[in-house]
């Protein structure tokens, strides 16, 4: 009875948000599909109506979560998703790695199927698995005593990245990282998807690096953080430091233009921007006005990312 109510629960509200997606969105069995789960920059949450980062990709049935920002797991149930294989975290700023915990845990007691996840980046990250289950301790094993739930803890397997290159290789697909730079923080990672069909880019949060244009040449799609750079002072303005706070946005995130110069140089096909700075004010700036400055250096497909779009 147990397990049929959290069924019924979790299956209650993805069919509440499966006009979102296309029909049959989350059932596909092959091939590799990319849904944007979150594409505001930024730790504050509400602002402009989008969900901090978040990415899925899906492939050949598997879902890849890259990012955990918070909201990630009711954005997971909107794309009909009811299940995690892997989870990739680019760096542990919050607005990436928040609801990482709570992931894991809503697919424990959100699904009647055994979870089984795999857990990317940088170093801290098996010692965050460990405090969160720490954190969690009594109310996991309470419902494994009362509920007879599995121990979740068991099926989850965190891995420490301390350096670029491989990090995980199956039938399906090979992903790399490529350290980029997002100072003050040192462990900060862009990943390649390399899929049988397609593959995939995603930055991360980065200032502008002509290394990630080597890393990602010749991706199907590239997925880049971008900063509209006329709204960074608005921004900071709100700020309680607002030179601080202008100085951090300037020295740790790409600007259009160089988002542009970034997608020239690798000859992607498709180029999405998602993470966009400011986030709190990404409905005030138009998909032309985000597009601006990319096209004085790229002319190839440019998406403005929205949350729930399938590229």
């Amino acid at each position: 009875m147990i397990a049929s109510r959290r069924q019924f629960l979790f299956g209650s509200a993805a069919l509440a948000t499966a006009a979102l997606l296309p029909s049959g969105a989350a059932a596909q069995k092959s091939g590799t599909r990319i849904i944007l789960l979150g594409t505001k920059g930024g730790p504050t949450v509400g602002n402009g109506g989008r969900s901090n980062a978040a990415t899925l990709l899906l492939i050949d049935g598997e879902a890849y979560v890259v990012d955990c920002g918070y909201g990630v797991t009711r954005q997971l149930v909107s794309a009909g998703v009811r299940s995690v294989r892997y989870i990739v975290i680019t760096h542990h700023h919050s607005d990436h790695d928040l609801e990482y915990g709570a992931l894991i845990y809503n697919g424990w007691v959100g699904t009647p199927q055994t979870i089984n996840i795999d857990a990317y980046g940088p170093k801290g990250l098996e010692e965050m698995t460990r405090d969160f289950f720490r954190y969690e301790k009594l109310d996991i094993e309470t419902r494994i005593k009362d509920e007879g739930l599995y121990d979740l803890r068991k099926n989850v397997r965190a891995h420490d990245l301390d350096h670029e290159g491989a990090v995980l290789r199956n039938a399906a697909v090979t992903v790399t990282s490529c350290r980029v730079s997002h100072p003050p923080i040192t462990e900060s990672y862009a990943y390649r998807f390399d899929a049988k069909d397609r593959s995939v880019v995603i930055s991360g949060d980065t200032a502008y690096l002509p290394k990630l244009a080597n890393f990602a040449k010749g991706a199907d799609v590239l997925i880049h953080e971008a900063m509209y750079l006329p709204a960074v002072d608005a921004l900071a303005k709100s700020s309680p430091n607002p030179e601080r706070l202008r100085q951090h946005l300037l020295a740790s995130h790409t600007s259009t233009e160089d988002v542009g110069r970034i997608a020239k140089e690798a000859g992607v096909k498709t180029l999405v921007l998602s993470h966009l700075v400011p986030g709190v004010a990404s409905t005030a700036i138009t998909d032309e006005m985000w597009a601006e400055g990319v096209r004085k250096h790229y002319s190839g497909k440019l998406i403005v990312g929205k949350d729930l779009l399938e590229i």
